[in-house]
């Protein structure tokens, strides 16, 4: 590979580090769906880095081309962030599913209040 695709991973990864940092600092992501663009970005610039470790790792695991390897991570940390992520939204259909439920029975007991005091209401009158 040419000087210049090191540096423009290097600036990548140091790219998505400094935007998943800057999320969490306003407060628009969550530590827990921070985590694994923290590791995918600390994997990538340390690859960018020192890139003779993509191929060690790629010969470790037996992956005939680095590239490969990295294809795999990349899917595998995207398949990990989709199933945080399904996760959390039936978690969160679940309460909404409660909220609504219970807003409901709360509507239904102000509609029969309401209709009590007018019934009180009338016979005052």
């Amino acid at each position: 590979m040419s000087v210049t695709s090191y540096i423009f991973g290097i600036l990548a990864a140091l790219l998505t580090l400094a935007v998943v940092v800057e999320m969490l600092r306003r407060g628009r992501m969550r530590e827990r769906h921070a985590i694994w663009w923290l590791i995918a970005g600390l994997l990538a610039l340390v690859v960018g880095i020192f890139p003779g470790i993509l191929d060690w790792a790629a010969a470790l695991v037996g992956v005939g081309l680095p590239v490969n390897l990295v294809f795999f991570v990349s899917i595998a940390v995207l398949f990990l962030v989709c199933i945080q992520h399904s996760s959390e939204l039936t978690t969160l259909e679940s309460k909404t599913r409660t909220l609504a439920e219970r807003s409901t029975l709360q509507q239904m007991q102000i509609d029969e209040l309401r209709a009590e005091i007018a019934a009180l209401t009338e016979k005052r009158e």
